[in-house]
């Protein structure tokens, strides 16, 4: 059967999208018609002979259609088998066999179709995400426009309880923002303005908390965004086109059923062919040896397997994609559900991808709230991204603010930072800067500080006035949902789950050791991270890496299955990534592999199914032991069930 569902309306649409079905109806209401004049009226023959010529009509219409497409180019598939069986059946007198013939083959058909555009329509909402027209402020003065007319760096006006019209920044107001039509999250995200547009970094760089996309719904307060993307080359609509080329990244089975088919529908014909010449050698009439040939050609045409792969695949992509996933394929998709060995990027990825304060600690009897207003002090005259980490998570945790009474902070590098502070020197850096000060670090110090970085945390000490007086550490720390979420993986047959980090080995044990990891590689540059993926597809054949899909793209790259976290607003991540999570939740990777390895299964399901029915059946016809009917019965009826298994995927949870 056609599982080219793009092709279907190109035909000629008398009822509508529904034609299809409309002639399948008809062809089984002339049917019916013909089949009550023939049995409970005595009639003359021509009467019943009408109905099932109309049947035959509107049955085979679509079916004849497809098939003159391929003859020219010396195809011969499916459609082309039913059409020369109800040419046959008919040519023997067996009308009513052949008109319900190609009743349950249209009416399949149809079926087969309606279950694809299902699945395409649950990909396809997407493009009706972004609202039509945008309010664009110039001047102080409100305009609606069409998104289109948008232009990089135009100040759009979202109002409350309506939806963005473009990817861009907040520059006034703070809002909560249901992203759930792009990342799949079920909670809104609060989202504040950025401070100043002056050296806007690019979009991709920006906090996502800044951030809104086209598509994603305002809460109850009303905004000003800069548009940083025009109406193209916004998220949703990559998404929208990556989606629609999905069905380019044929699977695996999905080329072996194909290959299959091509070999296979050539030897029906030719099988049928000589089935016709049976009567040369037994004893039997011409009709009869050619009723066993159509009864043949029925039951052997491989309807419900050519459906059976792409009805999954694409009923998984469309599940995916209604959970805020982009699954490329359904090679991605198939590759994905037999994976055992996940390798992690480890910032972002398992941890929050941000150093945070682990512990301020006293020393010397030194007053801790003294010890933290000090930092702040010093750290807040810091550009350096870990003093302002520092700075902020202080400032948090002892809730003291700036007083602006540090002062000549100077980096000096490789070390630390010296400032002054009530007009006496401060220190904060590692050992090698106290000891190039002339500081003095003690055993109990060295002994505090060794404890930390064993368990991963950077350290660096803080001295005032030539003494000691605290360390600080700092961590990238796990997510929140890390270890929970490898727990999950290992539940469901996970088995090797390694984290490769440019950090300190210390640092990864120290990670994989809070979270469940089985393996942590550390100190790897990026062509060691290449070389460890490699490692690993020799020892386990295939496997998959999560990361961003920028930082390690090489690596990911080499892996069987790319998976991207927080692809939302990331065009590297969407280009490059096999499966897109467009959240950044970690979270969602079970039911991605979950998913995968459900499709799977009802794929090989589907594929048993309707090799099964045309191995049961085929012998059965050869010997004439069964009527075209109940070939057809059972052949369509192994397609119908095909397409409602692929479609239990819609409802996968």
């Amino acid at each position: 059967m056609n599982s080219k569902v793009e092709n279907v309306y190109s035909h000629p649409q008398i009822f509508g999208k529904k034609t299809e079905l409309y002639f399948a109806i008809l062809c089984g209401l002339f049917l019916i018609t013909g089949f009550l004049i023939e049995k409970l009226t005595h009639s003359s023959n021509w009467m019943h002979l009408v109905s099932y010529i109309i049947s035959y009509g509107f049955g085979g219409f679509f079916i004849a259609i497809e098939a003159s497409k391929k003859i020219p180019k010396r195809e011969f598939d499916i459609d082309f088998l039913m059409i020369a069986a109800a040419c046959g059946a008919a040519y023997i007198g067996s009308w009513a066999e052949g008109a319900l013939l190609l009743f349950l083959f249209s009416l399949g058909h149809a079926l087969e179709h309606y279950a694809m555009n299902k699945a395409k329509k649950s990909i396809e909402a997407l493009g009706n995400l972004s609202p039509k027209t945008a309010l664009r402020k110039t001047n102080g003065i409100l305009q609606e426009v069409p998104i289109e007319a948008l232009k990089i760096n135009d100040v759009i006006v979202v109002k409350p309880n309506t939806k963005i019209a473009a990817d861009g920044v907040i520059l006034s107001g703070n809002t909560s923002i249901n992203q759930a039509p792009i990342t799949g999250e079920s909670i809104p995200v609060d989202k504040t303005p950025f401070a100043s547009t002056d050296n806007l970094p690019s979009f991709e760089d920006l906090d996502k908390k800044h951030v809104v996309f086209a598509g994603t719904i305002n809460g109850d307060s009303s905004i000003e965004v800069m548009v940083l993307k025009l109406t193209e080359d916004s998220t949703v609509s990559r998404l929208i086109k990556m989606v629609n080329e999905v069905e380019t990244h044929k699977s695996p089975t999905q080329r072996l059923t194909k290959k299959f088919e091509r070999w296979y529908v050539p030897i029906v014909v030719i099988v049928v062919f000589l089935l016709c010449f049976v009567y040369l050698v037994i004893d039997e009439s011409f009709n009869t040896s050619l009723y066993r040939a159509i009864t043949v050609l029925v039951a052997a045409s491989p309807c419900a397997l050519a459906i059976s792969t792409p009805s999954a695949v694409l009923s998984g992509i469309a599940r995916a994609a209604q959970k805020g996933v982009l699954i490329k394929g359904g090679k991605a998709l198939e590759d994905l559900g037999e994976i055992t060995t996940i390798a992690f990027d480890k910032t972002g990825t398992l941890t929050e991808g941000r150093p945070k304060l682990t512990n301020l600690i006293t020393l010397n009897d030194f007053d801790e709230l003294e010890l933290a207003k000090l930092v702040v002090e010093v750290e807040s005259l810091s550009n350096h991204p870990l003093a302002k980490a520092i700075a902020q998570d202080v400032k948090a945790k002892f809730n003291v603010e700036v007083q602006n009474e540090a002062s000549d902070v100077n980096a000096i590098q490789g070390k630390g930072i010296q400032a002054t502070y009530k007009n006496n020197s401060v220190f904060i850096g590692n050992v090698k800067l106290m000891e190039s000060s002339g500081i003095y670090i003690d055993d109990t110090i060295s002994s505090k500080m060794d404890n930390l970085l064993q368990n991963g945390q950077t350290v660096m000490l803080v001295a005032y006035q030539k003494t000691l007086i605290g360390i600080i550490s700092v961590m990238d720390v796990p997510r929140k949902t890390a270890a929970s979420t490898l727990r999950h993986l290992k539940n469901i047959g996970i088995k090797h789950m390694i984290m490769l980090t440019g950090d300190h080995q210390n640092v990864g044990d120290a990670i994989a050791k809070q979270i469940g990891l089985t393996e942590a590689k550390g100190n790897l540059l990026p062509e060691d991270k290449v070389e460890a993926v490699r490692t690993l597809i020799k020892r386990d054949t295939k496997i998959a890496m999560v990361g961003d899909g920028v930082n390690d793209a090489p690596a990911m790259a080499l892996s069987t299955v790319s998976v991207a976290m927080g692809a939302a607003g990331s065009d590297v991540a969407l280009e490059t990534a096999d499966v897109a999570l467009m959240s950044d939740k970690i979270e969602n990777l079970p039911f991605v592999i979950g998913l995968s390895r459900a499709s799977k299964r009802i794929i090989k399901q589907n594929i048993w199914i309707s090799l099964g029915v045309v191995v049961m059946l085929v012998p059965v016809t050869i010997l004439g032991l069964t009527t075209i009917g109940l070939a057809v019965a059972f052949h369509e009826g192994s397609t119908i069930v095909v397409v409602l298994n692929a479609l239990r995927l819609l409802r996968y949870e």
